[in-house]
C-alpha cells in the first residue's frame, strides 16, 4: 500500500510506503521468506505487552530515565547501530514491515533504513497496540484499543525468542 488517508505528519516517512498492521500481516503471509517484520520496540515492552510472534525485535531506541518536564515523559534515546543491527537480517532491496506501539518510531526507523539506502520498507501505523480510542463517551477514552496489531486478530506473543532478538552490543 502507499498513501494512507490523513495520516498525520509523525507517522509520514521518505519512502511514503505504509501498511496497517492487518495489511502487513497479510502480506507477510503471502511470502513469509522474503518478507521481513521487524518490532522496534524496547525490550520493556516484547516482554510485557507482547509482539508479532514473526517478528525480529530489533530496538531503535531505548528509554531514557530522566524526566523531561516540559514535555512530561521519559524520552526516548535513539540507539546509533540501529541501522547495522537491521542489516544482520535483510539486505537494503528486502520487503521491511516496520512497526513499534502505534507508528511513531517505526516512523524513525523507516527514515534511518532510507537514508541507508533501503527502498522497500514500509511503516506499519497502527503498530502492536493501535490508536487511542477517542470517544469521550467511551470507558476506553484514552487507551491504545482502537486498531493496531493486538487488535485486529493478528497474531502476537509473550513468549520471547531469542534467536530472533537483536539487541545493541
Amino acid at each position: 500500500m502507499k498513501i494512507k488517508e490523513n495520516l498525520p505528519e509523525g507517522k509520514q516517512t521518505v519512502l511514503g510506503l505504509y501498511v496497517t498492521a492487518k495489511e502487513a500481516y497479510e502480506k507477510w503471509k503471502e511470502n513469509t521468506e522474503k518478507i521481513k517484520i521487524i518490532d522496534v520496540r524496547t525490550p520493556e515492552e516484547f516482554i510485557f505487552v507482547g509482539y508479532p510472534e514473526m517478528a525480529w525485535k530489533i530496538p531503535v531506541g531505548t528509554q531514557s530515565y530522566v524526566w523531561d518536564a516540559e514535555n512530561e515523559k521519559f524520552p526516548m534515546c535513539l540507539l546509533t547501530d540501529f541501522v547495522s543491527r537491521v542489516k544482520e537480517i535483510a539486505k537494503p532491496t528486502d520487503t521491511i514491515m516496520v512497526t513499534c506501539r502505534s507508528g511513531g518510531r517505526s516512523t524513525i526507523a523507516v527514515n534511518l533504513l532510507a537514508k541507508e539506502g533501503f527502498t522497500q520498507v514500509y511503516n506499519v501505523i497502527d503498530g502492536v497496540e493501535g490508536d487511542l480510542v477517542d470517544d469521550e463517551t467511551s470507558v476506553f477514552h484514552g487507551q491504545r484499543l482502537k486498531n493496531g496489531w493486538k487488535n485486529s486478530g493478528c497474531p502476537w506473543t509473550y513468549k520471547l525468542t531469542p534467536d530472533k532478538l537483536i539487541l545493541p552490543q
